[in-house]
């Protein structure tokens, strides 16, 4: 990967860029930066941490990209085809008794959790296509929806007044 090597580069020595021992030494030791908090082990390096140091080095910003960059690949570049079934197409399996709120989850894939906020992480939602010519994948988000179908069950006018706030937009 480029940014390993860009990483290595700028941090002036090659690591584990995965072990946070190894990152805190780079980091604390090698290019004396600020402890900002501490965790049981050591100087702490989570993705606060970091971007906090951002704006002290370059490398902490780098290791952010890193840690976005493996992430994608290994939960969804890597991990999705191998999900594939024999026409190519990737299924979720929904899941009615999985969580405690009674809610609906997904699971092998998880859909719910395909990212969106990042550039890079909106490019892997262009990865589902629908299945059927004009077709369209639809996110939505039904806001207390459980509240909602019991204000309407109930008939109680006093819950039935507020308007629906449905979010539906075409993915």
């Amino acid at each position: 990967l480029e940014i390993t090597e860009a990483v290595y580069a700028c941090a002036g020595t090659s690591f584990n860029l995965n072990s946070p021992k190894q990152l805190a030494e780079v980091l604390f030791q090698r290019l004396a930066l600020p402890v900002i908090k501490k965790t049981k082990t050591g100087p702490s390096t989570d993705a606060d941490v970091l971007r906090q140091l951002a704006d002290k080095h370059p490398l902490p910003k780098q290791l952010l990209e890193y840690r976005e960059l493996s992430k994608l690949v290994s939960t969804y570049v890597d991990a999705l085809p191998q999900m594939a079934d024999a026409s190519g197409r990737v299924h979720t399996s929904f899941n009615q008794t999985a969580t405690a709120t009674g809610r609906l989850s997904s699971s092998e894939p998880n859909l719910q959790n395909i990212p969106i906020r990042t550039d890079l992480g909106r490019s892997i939602r262009k990865a589902f296509i629908a299945g059927i010519p004009n077709g369209a994948l639809v996110a939505a988000d039904y806001s207390q929806i459980e509240l909602r179908v019991l204000a309407h069950l109930s008939g109680d006018e006093g819950l039935t007044e507020q308007p629906a706030n449905h979010i539906i937009r075409t993915v």
